[in-house]
């Protein structure tokens, strides 16, 4: 199994530890990056692995799957033309695919030319409960993301409300509404939730609250899924990862955990 990563965050060194350590027959045969000033290259060249830019170079090292772990830009600059030449895309930042041309073209390309497309789930779970849920017929799908205040600072949206986030007397909610509006406005937070709307009844229909919690130490997240086969809630605490608090350590293994069944003939639950 050929592998490229795109990326050079906490994801890239995971996976680059899973397949050094393995002594198996995968290996990474490249890192992308947007440019030569990506810190991508310093991971690439720390690992003794190629660093190239751009889609065209990415696609010459001929990986067999591309794990895109870096942004909703990467999404949209890269994976079509992976998918158009027959490369699997595993996508972390599902939220990109909150744009409906760019899923359209996306899901296409992976049809045409016989390519995996693989959203996995990310910093939570119950997915597979869900589905059975939409597939009887779901009334209500809601999920509350709920962070650090730490998690939240950096981003424009939030920094529009004004919100000083180091004196918080309590939770505070930054944003309610549909996760079609709310997710767009989160680009590296709230992919759980553009998950969950792939996952159930769409980004329209699936609500989103987003808060930020002084007296959370952990990720925590909320969801309700309400329909005739009954009610299902789940708390999810996550551990956020000590190199990014904006990413779940859950998150990190979710993507781990999608490409060892990538090419297993057997598949359990999910």
């Amino acid at each position: 199994m050929r592998i490229g990563l795109l990326g050079g965050g906490v994801i890239a060194r995971l996976f680059l530890d899973h397949v050094h350590g393995a002594g198996g027959d995968e290996r990474v045969v490249a890192i992308a990056g947007r440019s030569e000033a990506s810190r991508a290259r310093a991971l690439a060249e720390a690992r003794g692995v190629p660093f190239v830019v751009g889609t065209v170079a990415l696609i010459a090292a001929r990986p067999d799957v591309v794990v895109e772990a870096a942004s909703h830009d990467a999404v949209r600059e890269h994976a079509e033309a992976l998918l158009s030449n027959g490369i699997a895309v595993i996508v972390l930042s599902g939220g990109a695919l909150a744009d409906d041309g760019l899923r359209g073209r996306l899901e296409r390309a992976a049809t045409e030319h016989h390519a995996l497309l693989y959203v996995p789930s990310g910093g939570i779970g119950g997915l597979d409960a869900l589905k059975a849920a939409c597939a009887a017929g779901a009334e209500e799908v809601s999920i509350a993301v709920t962070k650090p205040p730490a998690a939240w600072k950096g981003i424009a949206f939030v920094e529009a409300l004004g919100i000083d986030l180091d004196r918080l007397p309590g939770p505070v909610t930054l944003f309610e509404g549909s996760a079609r509006e709310g997710v767009p406005h989160f680009p590296a937070n709230v992919n759980i939730a553009a998950v969950l709307s792939l996952a159930g009844v769409g980004f329209d229909r699936t609500r989103l609250k987003v808060v930020a919690d002084p007296a959370l130490r952990f990720n925590t997240h909320f969801i309700r899924v309400k329909g005739r086969t009954g009610t299902i809630d789940l708390r999810i605490e996550s551990v956020p990862s000590p190199d990014n608090p904006k990413t779940a350590m859950l998150a990190c293994y979710s993507a781990l955990a999608a490409f060892r069944q990538f090419a297993s003939p057997v598949r359990y639950c999910t």
